[in-house]
């Protein structure tokens, strides 16, 4: 049988919840796949999907990492079903070995998502890629799992609608939803949560349930299509999606303001949502990591805690007075209008560098990786919340960029360290205990749209302790085998 990595054995303190401080070293223990018979499951598999699948080693090792720190944790092996219906009876198969089963989009998730800690199956949903339906009268889409955020953008081209939730990598729309995503446009158009208005989803004995549907809004039963959303693949596989679309705005504008302090700028922020600024996009990016920006997209701001924003309105006018609005209290607050954007290549550019953010954060320091984290904390605490954890950072020799949907209360830090440096990992280790416990303090949640995975899951315990009886409850009722994705959110 084939040894992986896998997440260890976890001690548990007088309550029966996860401990306080995260494992020591995450997924370094050897230990045997829980598949019995790969070979025999992987001939079962074959009778479902043909030639598509594989074990190759260099597939295996990238469908389990993502976008981690963590160390991969490779499946047995891969398959790329290209239905619902071929879904549902590569679930049977796995039910029928004992075979966890592991979901995977575009592998972009932070917090090791995809990682197979107990073997089993990956299951690549890349090739549902189908766009099944799209009402403009009706603002809304159906696709399949695998269509990635850019591919439903470009194919609405030309109707007056688009989808606006935008994490920043293209991303899978079913990924999307199984972990919750967000992402710039939140503050004014909301998160995959109030974006999804029903989805197809293949549960742990291989049954397929639809959860949903168009109408607007609904009072039946039990709301389990929000049960499903952010639930990381542990219920159930999303197949199919209906989402909900918005009106392409007439008139688009972006502009970058900078100020002297991040609390001048988290101030300028609450103004502007306090005044009733129709912000569709408003983004922080502190002076360490315009510095990055500037030098991995070539952008020129100045070198100081900046606001990337932008407006959407429905006529010009209504841009400008907008704009207005924008100086007037930017200045209020000591910033800035250092730059506006209103042609689509400017705004384009703009938002390429933003979302590159990651790329540029890598590039300050050759060979490292990034241990990226988020918290999100009520807008009015998150000044104060990210002066105090720029301070630690500096005083535990982390090298981390911060940059953050403001709008929300949400932050991310890529803190960079080599993963074989055992100092600096521990040290990073501790700085996110440090960063949790201070979001939670002040009434805020340990991760706004990483989710939990692998990597917050004593985090979750730390802000939930009370519910994770009743969320293991669920897991145990929907899937009593510990096949869906097994070891992750609630272990």
């Amino acid at each position: 049988m084939r040894r992986m990595l896998v997440w260890p054995g976890r001690s548990r303190n007088a309550a029966g919840d996860s401990p306080q401080r995260s494992p020591p070293n995450p997924l370094p223990a050897l230990v045997t796949s829980r598949v019995r018979d790969v070979d025999a499951l992987v001939q079962a598999l074959a009778a479902v999907v043909g030639s598509r699948w594989t074990r190759a080693e260099s597939e295996l090792q990238q469908h389990g990492r993502g976008e981690t720190h963590l160390r991969a944790a490779p499946p047995d092996a891969v398959v790329y079903p290209e239905s619902t219906d071929e879904v549902s009876a590569v679930v049977r198969v796995c039910a029928a070995h004992d075979a966890p089963i592991i979901a995977y989009g575009a592998g972009t998730s932070l917090e090791g998502h995809v990682a197979a800690v107990q073997g089993g199956v990956c299951v690549d949903l890349s090739r549902m890629n189908r766009i099944l339906r799209t009402s403009v009268e009706d603002m809304d889409a159906t696709v399949e799992a695998g269509v990635t955020r850019l591919q439903l953008t470009k194919a609405l081209g030309g109707t007056g609608a688009t989808f606006f939730v935008d994490p920043g990598a293209d991303a899978t729309l079913g990924g999307m939803a199984a972990t919750g995503a967000s992402g710039t446009t939140s503050v004014r158009y909301g998160t995959m949560r109030e974006n999804v208005l029903g989805l197809t989803v293949v549960l742990a004995d291989g049954s397929v349930v639809r959860t949903g549907g168009r109408a607007r809004k609904s009072s039946a039963g039990y709301d389990i299509t929000r049960l499903m959303i952010g639930s990381e693949g542990t219920l159930g596989i999303i197949t199919e999606l209906t989402l909900r679309l918005q009106p392409v705005p007439d008139a688009i504008a972006a502009a970058t303001c900078a100020f002297a302090s991040i609390d001048d700028a988290v101030q300028g922020v609450i103004a502007l949502l306090q005044c009733g600024v129709p912000l569709a996009r408003i983004e922080l990016l502190d002076a360490m990591t315009v510095r990055a920006v500037n030098a991995h997209s070539g952008l020129g701001c100045p070198e100081q805690p900046m606001i990337f924003l932008e407006l959407h309105a429905y006529s010009r006018a209504a841009i400008t007075e907008q704009l207005e609005a924008v100086h007037e209290v930017i200045e209020t607050f000591g910033g800035q209008v250092h730059a506006t954007a209103t042609t689509e290549d400017e705004r384009h550019r703009l938002w390429e560098a933003r979302h590159n953010v990651y790329y540029a954060g890598l590039a300050m320091r050759p060979g490292a990786r990034s241990w990226t984290t988020d918290v999100c904390v009520p807008v009015s605490q998150l000044a104060a919340v990210i002066r105090d954890t720029r301070a630690d950072l500096e005083a535990s020799g982390i090298l981390a960029p911060l940059v953050g949907h403001v709008g929300d209360g949400n932050f991310h830090l890529l803190m960079l360290v080599h993963p074989d440096d055992e100092q600096a990992l521990a040290r990073a280790r501790e700085a996110n205990d440090r960063l949790v416990a201070r979001a939670l303090a002040c009434g805020g949640t340990c991760t706004g749209e990483h989710g939990i995975g692998l990597g917050k899951m004593s985090s979750l315990a730390r802000e939930h302790g009370d519910l994770l009886p009743v969320m293991r409850a669920i897991k145990q009722a929907m899937d009593p085998g510990n096949l869906m994705n097994p070891g992750k959110v609630v272990g």
